[in-house]
This record gives C-alpha cells, sequence and structure tokens, in this order.
C-alpha cells in the first residue's frame, strides 16, 4: 500500500494525518504489553474477564538463553541488544 510522492505533492495528505492521529490515539489508549484498551481492560468489572494462553517464541527463548549465559560468564548485559537470526536449512 501506498502512494508514489511526485515532485512538489505533500508526503502527507489530509487523510494520512487522519490515519497517523487515529493510530496514535488508539496506541495511547492500549496497554503496552497486551495491547488491550487501557479503560476496558484496567476497569474493575474486567478483573475476571479475560483468559491468557502461554505460548513460547523459540526465537526469543534462544536470545534469551544466549544472554542467560552470557551473564552468568560475567559478560555486562547493560545495554546489550540480542539479535536473533533464523538458520539456514
Amino acid at each position: 500500500m501506498g502512494r508514489a510522492v511526485a515532485p512538489g505533492e505533500p508526503l502527507w495528505l489530509d487523510e494520512d494525518r487522519a490515519w497517523a492521529l487515529a493510530l496514535s490515539q488508539v496506541e495511547q489508549d492500549s496497554c503496552p504489553d497486551c495491547r488491550q484498551p487501557w479503560a476496558e481492560a484496567s476497569h474493575q468489572d474486567s478483573e475476571f474477564g479475560y483468559e491468557a494462553e502461554l505460548i513460547r517464541c523459540h526465537a526469543c527463548s534462544t536470545g534469551a538463553k544466549a544472554l542467560h549465559a552470557y551473564q552468568e560468564s560475567g559478560g555486562n548485559a547493560q545495554g546489550l541488544h540480542v539479535s536473533v537470526m533464523k538458520r539456514e536449512g
């Protein structure tokens, strides 16, 4: 999706700005972890209104294991980012 911006044309059209502002409002009213709407998810009546399923991301698990091994060997993890790549084949 998208459009080719010709010379002299604005990068953002009014519709683009409206969509960006709408997304910003949705993101501001969402829990940063589960992405559920704050007003609904934090309401007292919603305390038992959710179910959770544990799903393991094997890519994240591999990264977490590597980080743990690094820290256990005395490595300083401050500012460290973990890059996970899929193996070939």
